[in-house]
Protein backbone atom coordinates (compact mmCIF):
# COMPACT_ATOMS: atom_id res chain seq x y z
CA UNK A 1 0.00 0.00 0.00
CA UNK A 2 1.23 3.60 -1.09
CA UNK A 3 2.11 6.31 2.17
CA UNK A 4 -0.91 8.96 0.70
CA UNK A 5 -3.45 5.71 1.11
CA UNK A 6 -1.79 4.53 4.63
CA UNK A 7 -2.58 8.18 5.61
CA UNK A 8 -6.20 7.80 3.92
CA UNK A 9 -6.85 5.33 5.53
CA UNK A 10 -5.98 6.10 8.54
CA UNK A 11 -7.92 9.38 8.59
CA UNK A 12 -10.69 7.73 7.31
CA UNK A 13 -10.56 5.35 10.84
CA UNK A 14 -10.04 7.87 12.90
CA UNK A 15 -12.68 10.31 11.50
CA UNK A 16 -15.63 7.28 11.62
CA UNK A 17 -14.49 7.18 15.34
CA UNK A 18 -14.92 10.20 15.81
CA UNK A 19 -18.58 10.34 14.70
CA UNK A 20 -19.17 7.09 16.29
CA UNK A 21 -17.45 8.93 19.44
CA UNK A 22 -19.83 11.61 18.90
CA UNK A 23 -23.58 9.73 18.49
CA UNK A 24 -22.47 7.80 21.75
CA UNK A 25 -22.15 11.62 23.39
CA UNK A 26 -25.29 12.73 21.94
CA UNK A 27 -27.01 9.54 23.05
CA UNK A 28 -26.19 9.94 26.21
CA UNK A 29 -26.68 13.68 26.80
CA UNK A 30 -30.36 12.65 25.42
CA UNK A 31 -30.55 9.86 27.80
CA UNK A 32 -29.81 12.83 30.62
CA UNK A 33 -32.04 14.98 29.82
CA UNK A 34 -34.71 13.08 29.59
CA UNK A 35 -34.39 11.71 33.38
CA UNK A 36 -34.30 15.42 34.31
CA UNK A 37 -37.58 15.07 32.94
CA UNK A 38 -38.83 11.96 34.66
CA UNK A 39 -38.72 10.17 31.82
CA UNK A 40 -36.08 7.22 30.97
CA UNK A 41 -34.87 7.19 27.77
CA UNK A 42 -33.66 3.85 26.24
CA UNK A 43 -32.27 3.73 22.74
CA UNK A 44 -31.34 0.57 20.11
CA UNK A 45 -29.08 1.65 17.73
CA UNK A 46 -28.47 -2.11 16.41
CA UNK A 47 -28.27 -5.01 18.94
CA UNK A 48 -27.94 -2.91 21.76
CA UNK A 49 -29.49 -0.96 25.19
CA UNK A 50 -28.41 2.61 26.28
CA UNK A 51 -29.98 3.56 29.02
CA UNK A 52 -29.25 4.98 32.79
CA UNK A 53 -27.18 2.31 35.02
CA UNK A 54 -29.82 3.58 38.20
CA UNK A 55 -32.96 5.57 38.79
CA UNK A 56 -35.18 6.24 41.36
CA UNK A 57 -38.52 3.90 42.02
CA UNK A 58 -42.30 4.09 41.97
CA UNK A 59 -44.02 5.18 38.38
CA UNK A 60 -41.66 5.17 35.83
CA UNK A 61 -42.36 6.04 32.14
CA UNK A 62 -39.81 4.97 29.50
CA UNK A 63 -39.40 5.91 25.98
CA UNK A 64 -37.78 3.21 23.66
CA UNK A 65 -35.95 4.76 20.94
CA UNK A 66 -35.78 2.17 18.01
CA UNK A 67 -33.16 3.68 16.08
CA UNK A 68 -32.39 -0.01 14.51
CA UNK A 69 -33.04 -1.65 11.55
CA UNK A 70 -34.99 -4.59 13.21
CA UNK A 71 -37.94 -5.24 15.23
CA UNK A 72 -37.31 -5.04 18.94
CA UNK A 73 -38.83 -4.49 22.07
CA UNK A 74 -37.75 -4.65 25.77
CA UNK A 75 -39.39 -6.59 29.11
CA UNK A 76 -38.37 -5.87 32.49
CA UNK A 77 -36.91 -8.40 34.73
CA UNK A 78 -36.29 -7.90 38.12
CA UNK A 79 -34.42 -10.57 39.53
CA UNK A 80 -33.72 -12.03 43.39
CA UNK A 81 -31.44 -10.58 45.21
CA UNK A 82 -28.15 -11.01 44.75
CA UNK A 83 -28.46 -11.97 41.27
CA UNK A 84 -27.12 -9.69 38.77
CA UNK A 85 -26.51 -9.67 34.61
CA UNK A 86 -23.44 -12.05 35.08
CA UNK A 87 -25.93 -14.86 36.24
CA UNK A 88 -28.26 -14.55 33.53
CA UNK A 89 -25.47 -14.09 31.01
CA UNK A 90 -23.92 -17.35 32.67
CA UNK A 91 -26.78 -19.45 33.69
CA UNK A 92 -30.06 -18.86 31.86
CA UNK A 93 -28.75 -17.20 27.96
CA UNK A 94 -26.80 -20.71 27.24
CA UNK A 95 -29.52 -22.82 28.25
CA UNK A 96 -32.11 -20.89 25.56
CA UNK A 97 -29.52 -20.80 22.97
CA UNK A 98 -29.20 -24.68 22.81
CA UNK A 99 -32.86 -25.08 23.51
CA UNK A 100 -33.37 -22.78 20.28
CA UNK A 101 -30.38 -25.13 18.48
CA UNK A 102 -33.13 -28.19 19.09
CA UNK A 103 -36.04 -26.32 17.75
CA UNK A 104 -34.57 -25.37 14.64
CA UNK A 105 -33.29 -28.22 13.68
CA UNK A 106 -36.63 -29.85 14.56
CA UNK A 107 -36.09 -31.21 17.98
CA UNK A 108 -38.47 -29.70 19.77
CA UNK A 109 -39.09 -32.82 22.51
CA UNK A 110 -34.97 -32.01 23.14
CA UNK A 111 -35.48 -28.15 22.92
CA UNK A 112 -37.95 -27.71 25.75
CA UNK A 113 -36.02 -30.73 28.01
CA UNK A 114 -33.13 -28.37 28.20
CA UNK A 115 -35.10 -25.60 29.99
CA UNK A 116 -34.57 -28.43 32.86
CA UNK A 117 -31.45 -27.15 33.40
CA UNK A 118 -32.60 -23.54 34.22
CA UNK A 119 -31.22 -22.54 37.36
CA UNK A 120 -33.32 -22.74 40.20
CA UNK A 121 -33.69 -18.48 40.76
CA UNK A 122 -34.95 -18.00 37.31
CA UNK A 123 -38.29 -19.06 38.54
CA UNK A 124 -37.95 -16.47 41.09
CA UNK A 125 -37.45 -13.53 38.23
CA UNK A 126 -40.76 -11.42 38.62
CA UNK A 127 -41.52 -10.04 34.66
CA UNK A 128 -43.13 -6.05 35.55
CA UNK A 129 -43.83 -5.06 31.73
CA UNK A 130 -41.70 -3.14 29.26
CA UNK A 131 -42.51 -1.45 26.09
CA UNK A 132 -44.80 -3.85 23.52
CA UNK A 133 -42.99 -4.53 19.97
CA UNK A 134 -41.71 -1.59 18.35
CA UNK A 135 -40.98 -1.01 14.38
CA UNK A 136 -37.47 0.32 13.23
CA UNK A 137 -38.16 4.16 13.13
CA UNK A 138 -40.25 4.54 16.00
CA UNK A 139 -40.76 5.10 19.55
CA UNK A 140 -42.78 3.21 21.92
CA UNK A 141 -43.84 4.49 25.34
CA UNK A 142 -44.97 3.00 28.58
CA UNK A 143 -45.26 3.33 32.41
CA UNK A 144 -44.90 0.84 35.02
CA UNK A 145 -44.57 1.32 39.22
CA UNK A 146 -41.11 -0.51 39.82
CA UNK A 147 -39.91 -1.76 42.74
CA UNK A 148 -35.93 -1.25 44.28
CA UNK A 149 -34.40 -3.94 43.22
CA UNK A 150 -31.58 -5.17 40.15
CA UNK A 151 -33.08 -5.61 36.97
CA UNK A 152 -32.26 -6.84 33.46
CA UNK A 153 -33.92 -5.91 29.98
CA UNK A 154 -33.51 -7.93 26.77
CA UNK A 155 -35.26 -8.10 23.63
CA UNK A 156 -35.53 -12.02 22.31
CA UNK A 157 -36.65 -11.49 19.33
CA UNK A 158 -34.92 -13.93 16.68
CA UNK A 159 -32.45 -13.79 13.76
CA UNK A 160 -33.38 -15.00 10.40
CA UNK A 161 -30.70 -17.56 11.57
CA UNK A 162 -33.16 -18.52 14.54
CA UNK A 163 -30.47 -17.10 16.94
CA UNK A 164 -32.23 -14.70 19.76
CA UNK A 165 -31.50 -11.02 19.93
CA UNK A 166 -30.26 -11.36 23.43
CA UNK A 167 -27.31 -13.37 22.32
CA UNK A 168 -26.48 -10.81 20.03
CA UNK A 169 -25.99 -8.00 22.92
CA UNK A 170 -29.59 -6.86 23.73
CA UNK A 171 -29.33 -7.59 27.15
CA UNK A 172 -28.48 -4.86 29.54
CA UNK A 173 -28.67 -3.97 33.90
CA UNK A 174 -29.79 -1.50 35.55
CA UNK A 175 -30.74 -0.14 39.42
CA UNK A 176 -34.00 0.64 41.02
CA UNK A 177 -32.90 2.94 44.24
CA UNK A 178 -34.90 2.99 47.21
CA UNK A 179 -35.45 6.62 46.88
CA UNK A 180 -38.81 6.90 44.85
CA UNK A 181 -39.53 9.54 41.76
CA UNK A 182 -42.49 11.88 41.68
CA UNK A 183 -43.82 9.87 38.53
CA UNK A 184 -47.48 9.14 38.66
CA UNK A 185 -49.53 6.70 36.22
CA UNK A 186 -51.29 8.56 32.94
CA UNK A 187 -54.99 9.02 32.09
CA UNK A 188 -56.28 6.17 30.48
CA UNK A 189 -58.35 7.26 27.42
CA UNK A 190 -58.83 3.28 27.11
CA UNK A 191 -58.80 0.66 29.46
CA UNK A 192 -57.97 -2.83 28.15
CA UNK A 193 -57.75 -6.24 30.37
CA UNK A 194 -56.05 -9.46 29.60
CA UNK A 195 -56.94 -12.53 31.02
CA UNK A 196 -56.57 -16.39 29.93
CA UNK A 197 -60.07 -17.45 30.11
CA UNK A 198 -61.27 -13.80 28.32
CA UNK A 199 -58.47 -13.00 26.12
CA UNK A 200 -57.88 -9.05 24.94
CA UNK A 201 -61.28 -7.27 26.03
CA UNK A 202 -62.24 -2.76 26.53
CA UNK A 203 -65.42 -1.42 26.21
CA UNK A 204 -64.13 1.94 24.70
CA UNK A 205 -63.34 2.49 21.17
CA UNK A 206 -59.53 3.80 20.49
CA UNK A 207 -59.90 7.21 18.72
CA UNK A 208 -57.61 9.17 15.86
CA UNK A 209 -54.51 10.70 17.68
CA UNK A 210 -52.58 10.46 20.85
CA UNK A 211 -54.13 7.45 22.74
CA UNK A 212 -53.53 6.18 26.31
CA UNK A 213 -53.83 2.54 27.19
CA UNK A 214 -54.33 1.08 30.25
CA UNK A 215 -54.02 -2.82 30.19
CA UNK A 216 -54.88 -4.80 33.63
CA UNK A 217 -53.53 -8.35 34.23
CA UNK A 218 -56.98 -9.70 35.40
CA UNK A 219 -54.43 -12.92 35.47
CA UNK A 220 -51.12 -14.48 34.65
CA UNK A 221 -49.79 -18.25 34.01
CA UNK A 222 -46.92 -19.61 31.52
CA UNK A 223 -48.44 -20.13 28.27
CA UNK A 224 -47.40 -23.46 25.89
CA UNK A 225 -44.51 -21.78 25.46
CA UNK A 226 -43.43 -21.07 29.01
CA UNK A 227 -44.05 -17.20 28.54
CA UNK A 228 -47.09 -15.46 29.82
CA UNK A 229 -49.29 -13.09 27.89
CA UNK A 230 -48.84 -9.55 26.85
CA UNK A 231 -50.35 -6.60 24.67
CA UNK A 232 -48.84 -5.26 21.70
CA UNK A 233 -50.49 -2.89 19.55
CA UNK A 234 -50.22 -3.25 15.73
CA UNK A 235 -50.95 -1.32 12.44
CA UNK A 236 -52.03 -3.05 9.40
CA UNK A 237 -51.37 -1.96 6.26
CA UNK A 238 -53.45 -3.11 3.49
CA UNK A 239 -50.97 -6.02 2.43
CA UNK A 240 -51.14 -7.75 5.93
CA UNK A 241 -52.06 -11.02 6.22
CA UNK A 242 -53.28 -11.77 9.72
CA UNK A 243 -53.02 -15.51 9.93
CA UNK A 244 -49.00 -14.82 9.23
CA UNK A 245 -49.04 -12.58 11.81
CA UNK A 246 -50.90 -15.35 14.35
CA UNK A 247 -48.57 -17.58 13.42
CA UNK A 248 -45.67 -15.17 13.95
CA UNK A 249 -46.43 -14.28 17.51
CA UNK A 250 -45.01 -17.46 18.97
CA UNK A 251 -41.24 -17.17 19.91
CA UNK A 252 -41.04 -21.74 20.12
CA UNK A 253 -41.96 -21.87 16.70
CA UNK A 254 -38.48 -22.28 15.00
CA UNK A 255 -40.39 -20.13 11.69
CA UNK A 256 -41.64 -17.32 13.77
CA UNK A 257 -40.97 -14.42 16.17
CA UNK A 258 -37.90 -13.91 13.70
CA UNK A 259 -37.06 -10.96 11.23
CA UNK A 260 -38.10 -9.34 9.14
CA UNK A 261 -41.58 -9.81 10.63
CA UNK A 262 -44.55 -10.40 8.19
CA UNK A 263 -45.50 -8.00 5.40
CA UNK A 264 -47.75 -5.15 6.22
CA UNK A 265 -47.33 -5.12 9.35
CA UNK A 266 -46.32 -2.02 11.54
CA UNK A 267 -45.89 -2.59 15.34
CA UNK A 268 -46.41 0.73 17.61
CA UNK A 269 -45.53 -0.85 21.46
CA UNK A 270 -47.79 -2.09 23.68
CA UNK A 271 -46.98 -3.82 27.33
CA UNK A 272 -44.82 -6.78 27.85
CA UNK A 273 -46.13 -9.65 30.75
CA UNK A 274 -46.96 -8.25 34.14
CA UNK A 275 -48.12 -10.15 37.46
CA UNK A 276 -51.60 -10.92 38.10
CA UNK A 277 -53.39 -7.49 39.44
CA UNK A 278 -50.71 -5.17 38.04
CA UNK A 279 -51.86 -2.23 35.62
CA UNK A 280 -49.20 -0.81 32.99
CA UNK A 281 -49.94 2.19 30.77
CA UNK A 282 -49.08 2.75 27.04
CA UNK A 283 -49.30 5.53 24.40
CA UNK A 284 -49.56 5.21 20.83
CA UNK A 285 -51.11 7.92 18.14
CA UNK A 286 -53.15 6.72 15.86
CA UNK A 287 -54.22 7.72 12.43
CA UNK A 288 -57.29 6.44 9.75
CA UNK A 289 -56.59 2.42 9.28
CA UNK A 290 -56.43 -0.89 10.40
CA UNK A 291 -55.38 -2.28 13.99
CA UNK A 292 -55.11 -4.96 16.23
CA UNK A 293 -54.31 -5.85 19.94
CA UNK A 294 -52.62 -8.83 19.96
CA UNK A 295 -50.42 -11.22 22.24
CA UNK A 296 -47.31 -13.08 22.29
CA UNK A 297 -48.78 -16.36 22.54
CA UNK A 298 -48.94 -19.80 20.66
CA UNK A 299 -52.07 -18.66 18.50
CA UNK A 300 -53.37 -15.69 19.76
CA UNK A 301 -56.75 -15.60 17.82
CA UNK A 302 -57.91 -18.98 19.40
CA UNK A 303 -57.65 -17.10 22.66
CA UNK A 304 -59.52 -14.03 22.23
CA UNK A 305 -56.33 -12.46 22.52
CA UNK A 306 -55.83 -10.90 18.49
CA UNK A 307 -58.71 -8.86 18.52
CA UNK A 308 -58.97 -6.24 15.38
CA UNK A 309 -60.22 -2.45 15.09
CA UNK A 310 -60.39 0.30 12.76
CA UNK A 311 -60.12 3.94 13.08
CA UNK A 312 -63.05 5.73 10.95
CA UNK A 313 -61.51 7.10 7.93
CA UNK A 314 -60.39 3.42 6.30
CA UNK A 315 -62.58 0.44 6.45
CA UNK A 316 -61.11 -2.69 7.86
CA UNK A 317 -60.63 -5.20 5.03
CA UNK A 318 -61.29 -8.71 4.98
CA UNK A 319 -58.57 -11.10 5.55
Amino acid sequence: MKLNDQIISIFLLCSSLLLAGNAFSFQQEEIRHMMAQDTILVVSTGMNFELPAEFPSGWTTFKYDNRSGDTHFFVLEKLPEGKSIENTRKEVVPVFNRAMDYINNGDSEQGFAEFNDLPAWFFDVVFTGGPGLISPGRAAITTVDLEPGNYVIECYVKMPNGMFHTAMGMLEEFKVKETKGEGKPPYEDVLLEISADEGITYKENPREGKMNFSVFFRDQKPHEHFVGHDVHLVRLEENANLDELNTWMNWSDPDAFKTPVPEGVIFLGGTQEMPEGKTSYFTATLTPGNYAFIAEVPDPRSKNMLVTFSIPGNRLSKR
